[in-house]
């Protein structure tokens, strides 16, 4: 990862967690432990995925941003199919709140979001970079 990239995940995870973590002290008081329990789960599930997203979104930027744009759409069609096989395998355990990982998954999602939009308007990237030559363009001659 380079540098931007981890300024970027840390923009987006510091929020993620502060979120999470109100979450989770909110949901041992509304609904105990199996309420905690859940918002823990929501906050890390949350926090991994995207994680995941931004490194190989960023691993496959080096290469190209037709790979980079295959990586995104990838690794988001395999997050959701990984979400659905962890809900349906935990759907009758009643060892955690499942209303308190729902809240808190959501509540992580936006502040993902925010943290990361916020995060790249601070970067300081350039649209083009100097000196990049065009394959197949040639410079005319004065």
């Amino acid at each position: 990862m380079q540098a931007n990239d981890l300024r970027l995940l840390r923009a987006a995870a510091i929020p993620t967690v502060l979120a999470g973590l109100v979450a989770v002290v909110a949901a041992v008081f509304l609904e105990g432990g199996r309420g905690a329990l859940g918002a823990v789960l929501g906050m890390v599930t949350v926090t991994v995925f995207f994680a995941l997203g931004v490194a190989a979104v960023a691993y496959a930027s080096r290469i190209s941003p037709t790979v980079m744009m295959a990586a995104a759409m990838g690794t988001f069609f395999a997050k959701i199919i990984a979400l659905i096989v962890i809900l349906e395998s935990l759907a009758n355990v009643d060892i955690w709140h499942p209303r308190a990982f729902a809240l808190t998954a959501i509540t992580c999602t936006i502040a993902w979001t925010i943290g990361e939009a916020r995060g790249f308007m601070r970067l300081r990237m350039l649209y083009v970079e100097p000196g990049f030559k065009v394959p197949g363009h040639h410079e005319e001659k004065r």
